[in-house]
């Protein structure tokens, strides 16, 4: 159990028959009245956000939340399939939960997948992936001076903005969790 005056940032409980994760939190102390704890709070589910106020002295049971790498095989079109590399065993997972997460994801690649009392409920890809540009306008020599971007679509189909120096055909890394360009890739 724990207490709603030890909630932190990243903290898992189970509330309302949903597991919640803590988001954003603030511990306030009125002058008068009880204090109380506002919080911002996400469905680990359905990634709702909503907040809430708690009395810190209500009690919620702590959810553990698994993860496990595992690697991610291929697509029948419905369903997508992960494997364990300790154990082999293949998860099927519907496309609400790795939707996120396909824009960065080309087969063989390694995710973390979060279990919550043996359920699948979400897929992070790594933090970073190099990935190939299939469709992006010529390269303009010399224009490397400026800012300039120009929109460039990734063989997994994600569209994102690149340097002018960027051309089609090349490997490019990127940050997954703001979904940018960072660097030329070899």
């Amino acid at each position: 159990m724990i207490l709603a005056g030890d909630f932190r940032k990243g903290v898992t409980f189970v509330y309302n028959n949903g597991v919640y994760v803590i988001v954003d939190f603030q511990h306030v102390k009125p002058g008068k009245g009880a204090a109380f704890v506002r919080t911002k709070i996400r469905n680990v589910r359905t990634g709702a956000v909503r907040e809430e106020t708690f009395n810190p002295s209500e009690k919620f049971e702590k959810a553990t939340i698994e993860s496990k790498d595992m690697e991610y095989l291929y697509s029948d079109g419905e369903l997508y399939y992960f494997m364990d590399n300790e154990t082999y065993e293949q998860v099927p997972l519907g496309r609400a939960q790795v939707e996120d997460a396909l824009m960065f994801m080309k087969e063989n690649m390694v995710a973390t997948i979060r279990f919550y009392k043996g359920e699948a409920f979400s897929v992070e890809p790594p933090n970073f992936v190099v990935l190939q540009i299939t469709k992006c306008e010529p390269g303009v020599p010399g224009n490397t001076a400026t800012n300039a971007t120009k929109p460039a679509t990734l063989e997994t189909g994600y569209e994102l903005m690149v340097p002018m120096f960027i051309n089609e055909g090349e490997y490019i890394r990127i940050d997954t969790r703001t979904g940018e360009y960072m660097e030329r890739a070899k």
